[in-house]
């Protein structure tokens, strides 16, 4: 491996840099965005079999797995702190581009948070997420909806009897996974807390359906997605859910997407985290 690209991810891992100017400096190197996500997982292996721990982070254990669904078998990221044998868990929903390294690296900091952390890939049943993501909005349009949806509700059920966990279940996600989230938190009665990023809301008959507490957070420049937000508010105060909606103000749609520099938003990404983990801390202990 070249020692400055060795050196970089060296001081990315040391937090010397955010994780945005971290990949804008390896594509200098590698010759692309594109070329530097390909490389990130490559480094994070190297990393974890050279046996090297990122300073001032606790150690992990992280794998893929697999879990009975409603279409067969779910791959997923898996991620939990390596100290401690019991842990709430927490499902992470991917974007509209699939199980992709950023995602993965949300995992990691959700299990650094003290949580069993699991990212299942929608795109299991035809294939699973590919290298290239450049076309993979033509594999999301071949999924089933509701096959998709008892899909992610069997993370649920696989997380509440997962050996090192807790018993309860908490789901986040964002854009595409945020909707997601909103759709697992109405088909599992068994949900303890949903966190939907930017997500769609689902109709008042559905909201009805829901028993976990609710935290909801909005783009304020996002207009497609804030359009619903009213009726949803209205819906969780009829049917006296707990909830909470936050909308982060200067921010567009993908805010916490630290991958992507023209949606990024440091400040509101953090205070949304920080929110985030610690209402997982709340309701699933």
């Amino acid at each position: 491996m070249d020692k400055n690209i060795s050196e970089l991810f060296h001081g990315y891992r040391k937090g010397e840099l955010n994780r945005r100017d971290f990949l804008r400096k390896l594509a200098l190197y590698t010759g692309s965005m594109a070329g530097a996500m390909l490389l990130l997982p490559v480094l994070e292996e190297n990393e974890l079999i050279s046996g090297r721990k990122p300073e001032g982070e606790p150690e992990l254990i992280t794998e893929f797995i697999k879990y009975p669904c409603q279409t067969g078998e779910m791959r997923a990221f898996l991620a939990r702190p390596k100290k401690g044998k019991k842990f709430p868990a927490v499902i992470v929903i991917h974007e509209n581009r699939g199980l992709v390294p950023h995602i993965q690296d949300v995992t990691k900091r959700m299990a650094m948070e003290g949580f069993l952390s699991l990212a299942p890939d929608a795109l299991s049943p035809v294939g699973g997420t590919p290298e290239d993501v450049s076309d993979v909005g033509a594999l999301f349009k071949q999924l089933n909806s509701e096959e998709t949806i008892k899909n992610f509700v069997a993370a649920v059920k696989y997380l509440q009897t997962h050996p090192n966990s807790n018993g309860k279940v908490g789901c986040t996600g964002f854009c595409w996974g945020g909707a997601m989230t909103n759709q697992v938190a109405v088909n599992s009665p068994e949900l303890d807390a949903a966190v939907p990023y930017y997500g769609r809301q689902p109709s008042a008959e559905e909201v009805a359906k829901i028993k976990a507490p609710v935290m909801a957070h909005y783009a304020e420049n996002d207009a497609g997605i804030n359009a619903g937000i009213a009726a949803f508010e209205e819906a969780l105060k009829k049917n006296n859910i707990e909830y909470q909606i936050f909308s982060y103000p200067g921010t567009g749609h993908g805010f916490n997407n630290d991958t992507n520099a023209g949606r990024y938003n440091e400040t509101a990404a953090k205070l949304a985290w920080q929110r985030t983990v610690g209402f997982f801390k709340e309701k699933l202990k």
